[in-house]
């Protein structure tokens, strides 16, 4: 073991004091043989070392080396441990495993020797209350449950690069509504508008326009939401992402605080989206209690926000299809069939859609992802399929007509036990008295008649949940007393 310098410092110190070479050994906590040997020499251990200049075991890739210089100067990139890898396909027994660390090692003296220049990133200055810059990151990383269901979200997160100050909200795809909520939220938290907005080329902040082969432009709808708030839109290179690399850092930062929080908590499972949200703030708040400083100063040199906020939906005008459907950016939703040729208003949230007609309220339903497609609510069908059985069948969105797993079995026992015409009607009319009821008891009657071995008929089906007859009130009959209508006669004509 090499001794250390602070030691021999400590050994010299109290052999200058005392004079006693085994006093000062004992004190500086070393042999006094090696207190001799350094005060002998009268130098640090780190003075007294040789570099060596011998290898200690042959090179095993000695023989093969050349050609793998060739082929690092015609492609560089190759990473060591696929170089490695077609050495042991081309020389097969040759090498094993356990070498890949000392084959990585070789490429990369190399590299740093023989190899191209590597790009050179440059640190930059930040004004006070110049720039902020927004990014997008997954939170699925962090693994929240919401209620013991795992739940996938992004962050959309926003850094004033000077102070480091940040804020965070949820959303489930880097959309313009999620930057419009990200960066409204952050902007009223701060109460001050910085001169410069910065984003990477995500599609809902540019565009490549038609006519052009390379370059993006802003979308419109951006630009709108920057001139609003009065902030200068920037952004990266295509691909460059580390020139925005103080909000990418931070991701990382942020999600590894988050991390710990939640260790601290001791679960990652929230009762609620708005629990998990409240959590996420307040990490977000105690994280910012610690810049205040430089953010005090951005804070001198920004304007105040003094604009209204925008509304955090977008709005489209559908017109009710035959089938009872909407399409909502190439999403299709299912509408009550009252509302077949009209038109109805569609407020896009960042999490949902409501549905309004001539500004009445109709519906909500949760924001589909595109691969999905569609969102198919049974209740807004059954009244009619009940009417028309034999096109459920065949319907193209036959299988959003399941709500749950006993329903699904319901139909599949029934189309095995009897005829496919009678199977549909059956189960259909099940389906229909599951929506003029509650569910939830009809999943219950399911679940019995399966766990009894029985075919889910609708009979049987009706007998342990019987339909609900409304039950009228009792109301009392009216005695209409006479005499009270005398109050309602002038004073001079009851004289009379």
């Amino acid at each position: 073991m090499i001794t250390p310098d602070r030691k021999v410092r400590k050994l010299m110190s109290e052999y200058q004091k005392t004079g006693n070479l085994s006093k000062a050994a004992l004190r500086a906590d070393v042999d006094v043989k090696t207190a001799r040997k350094y005060v002998k020499a009268g130098r640090l251990p780190s003075q007294m070392k040789t570099e060596r200049t011998w290898r200690t075991r042959k090179d095993p890739f000695a023989e093969r080396w050349s050609k793998c210089t060739e082929i690092l100067k015609d492609a560089p990139e190759l990473e060591g441990k696929f170089l490695f890898e077609w050495l042991c396909e081309q020389y097969p027994g040759e090498y094993q495993e356990g070498q890949v660390r000392t084959f990585q090692r070789r490429v990369r003296e190399w590299r740093a020797l023989n190899g191209p220049d590597k790009e050179i990133f440059f640190p930059q200055h930040h004004n006070p209350g110049e720039r902020m810059a927004t990014d997008c990151t997954s939170g699925d990383e962090l693994c929240i449950t919401i209620e013991g269901e795992p739940y996938s979200h992004l962050l959309c997160h926003c850094v004033l690069t000077y102070s480091n100050w940040e804020w965070a909200t949820i959303c489930h795809s880097e959309s313009l509504m999620a930057l419009r909520s990200g960066i409204q939220a952050a902007l009223f938290r701060l109460g001050h508008v910085p001169r410069e907005h910065w984003t990477d080329n995500s599609g809902a902040a540019t565009h490549r326009p038609e006519k052009e082969k390379s370059g993006r432009e802003f979308n419109d709808k951006y630009k709108d939401l920057m001139k609003h708030f009065g902030m200068c839109p920037h952004t990266i290179q295509a691909g460059k992402a580390h020139e925005n690399g103080d909000v990418e850092s931070l991701n990382g930062v942020l999600k590894r605080r988050l991390k710990q929080y939640l260790l601290m908590r001791g679960s990652q499972d929230f009762t609620s989206v708005e629990e998990y949200r409240n959590f996420l703030e307040q990490v977000l708040e105690k994280a910012n209690a610690n810049r205040t400083k430089r953010l005090s100063e951005e804070l001198e040199v920004m304007p105040k926000l003094n604009v209204s906020r925008l509304a955090e939906y977008l709005e489209y005008r559908c017109r009710v299809m035959s089938w009872g459907t909407i399409t909502v950016d190439r999403r299709i939703y299912s509408v009550p069939g009252r509302l077949i040729g009209e038109k109805v208003e569609v407020r896009r949230y960042e999490e949902h859609i409501e549905v309004y007609y001539n500004g009445v309220y109709q519906m909500t339903a949760e924001w589909i992802p595109r691969d999905q497609g569609h969102y198919i609510n049974y209740r807004h069908l059954i009244s009619w399929l009940v009417r028309k059985p034999g096109a459920f069948r065949n319907y193209r969105f036959k299988n959003d007509l399941f709500p749950s797993e006993e329903f699904r079995w319901a139909y599949d026992a029934l189309s095995e036990n009897v005829s496919a015409r009678t199977a549909d009607r059956e189960y259909l009319q099940i389906l229909h008295h599951g929506a003029e009821t509650m569910e939830c008891d009809v999943i219950a009657a399911l679940q019995l008649i399966r766990d009894q071995g029985e075919i889910p008929r609708l009979d049987r089906v009706l007998e342990l949940h019987p339909p609900s007859i409304p039950e009228f009130p009792e109301i009392q009959p009216l005695v209409a007393n006479l005499y009270e209508y005398d109050h309602l006669l002038p004073n001079e004509r009851l004289l009379i």
